[in-house]
């Protein structure tokens, strides 16, 4: 279980380790430092935290590295995972949302930035435990208890992943464009590119693929994504 505020911060320079530090503590979280990919391993294993600020290039083990290893432990796969990172090419942020981070955050960067940016994550996060069961076909959908079954066996999502789904169950036969499911599943977050919303679809459907529904979303060109029973 994550302590809900606590946060790691992963880099090998002390002084943004440092600045980071003062930003979060100033923001009313708890921080948790690593120098390099190893000794963050260490830390999430002793302590796991609430969210990751991870840095892409790190001493040791690359932070794309970290994030694969936490990403494929089920003891540590929904913690959310920030990355830091001085790339601004497409393909590498798209990389490491493919790999399972949740957002990028490109250097140099402000804390106040980085602080919303982390209050965006972990509101996508939080558990909807007041919202009814949803089944669509072979595909179910527990909110309370964050698990969906499809035609009888488990699915395995990730936090964003599943709020995609949840919020595809609740309003079927719907086309509806990227920026509006940034507006109505990101929360109007107005850093994340609309890019974003192709790299979740993806890791969506290949969970889906495990039990052959991942053709309920389907692609509507030219206007977005559209969760239908339907050919």
């Amino acid at each position: 279980m994550s302590d809900n505020k606590s946060i790691l911060i992963v880099d090998d320079e002390g002084a943004i380790r440092e600045m980071v530090q003062f930003a979060l503590e100033r923001a009313g979280f708890e921080v948790q430092e690593a120098a390099n990919g190893r000794e963050a391993l260490a830390r999430v294993a002793d302590r796991a935290p609430a969210l990751i600020l991870l840095d892409w290039m790190l001493p040791d083990l690359s932070g794309i590295d970290v994030a694969r290893r936490l990403k494929k432990d089920d003891l540590t796969a929904r913690i959310p995972i920030i990355m830091l990172t001085a790339r601004t090419e497409e393909n590498d942020k798209i990389r490491g949302l493919e790999i399972g981070a949740d957002d990028y955050v490109t250097k140099p960067f402000s804390p106040r930035e980085l602080v919303a940016r982390i209050n965006a994550v972990l509101r996508r996060i939080e558990p909807q435990t007041a919202e009814e069961v949803l089944a669509v076909g072979d595909l179910t959908l527990d909110p309370g208890s964050h698990r969906v079954t499809a035609r009888g066996g488990p699915l395995e999502l990730g936090p964003t992943e599943f709020r995609l789904l949840h919020f595809f169950m609740a309003h079927p036969e719907r086309v509806y464009s990227r920026s509006q499911l940034l507006d109505r599943v990101w929360g109007q977050n107005v850093y994340i590119e609309e890019r974003t919303v192709d790299v979740h679809i993806r890791r969506l459907r290949k969970a889906l693929s495990e039990q052959g529904t991942d053709k309920l979303i389907q692609t509507v060109r030219g206007a977005g994504y559209r969760f239908s029973t339907q050919v």
